[in-house]
């Protein structure tokens, strides 16, 4: 476990995201799935967030990144969807359609640190399997590894 830090901290704040777009439909694919993605790594780069690993589904966007301190959960994800909601619509008129009232995400997001949930809240969301009491950063990266599409998130890409 490497940790990073800033001028007077020192941290090891890994999240799981989920978030999807409105009403689940399929429209991460093709150029819209390759925009939201430039999208959200300049999110990241901009407020410091470093992207461990993630995955963009065609319903879908997992994300396991490391959050500095003086960044919340809720503000990184939030300008994240905001920025690439706005911008998807600007670039591509067949999703403007589709989501007239300029939303393109689902209101809400899940999110989960990795090492603090039980084997019980594994098997009932059904992620994960492990015979661990927590979920490790290896048991995400493995998630992910299974549900990453070529152009899925990766920290050197």
């Amino acid at each position: 476990m490497a940790y990073r830090s800033g001028c007077h901290t020192t941290f090891h704040h890994r999240y799981h995201l989920v978030w999807a777009p409105k009403y689940r439909y399929k429209v991460l694919i093709g150029d819209v799935r390759l925009r939201v993605r430039e999208i959200i790594r300049q999110v990241c780069a901009e407020m410091g967030v470093k992207i461990i690993n993630g995955a963009l589904s065609k319903d879908h966007v997992h994300m396991f990144v490391e959050i500095p301190p003086h960044v919340s959960v809720s503000d990184f994800v939030r300008r994240a969807k905001g920025r690439s909601s706005r911008k998807i619509q600007q670039k591509f008129e067949h999703i403007r359609k589709r989501y007239w009232g300029q939303r393109f995400w689902q209101r809400g997001y899940f999110s989960t640190t990795s090492g603090n949930i039980t084997d019980d809240i594994i098997w009932q969301r059904g992620y994960f399997s492990t015979t661990s009491g927590n979920i490790t950063d290896d048991i995400i990266m493995r998630y992910l590894d299974r549900h990453t599409h070529k152009d899925g998130f990766s920290p050197t890409a």
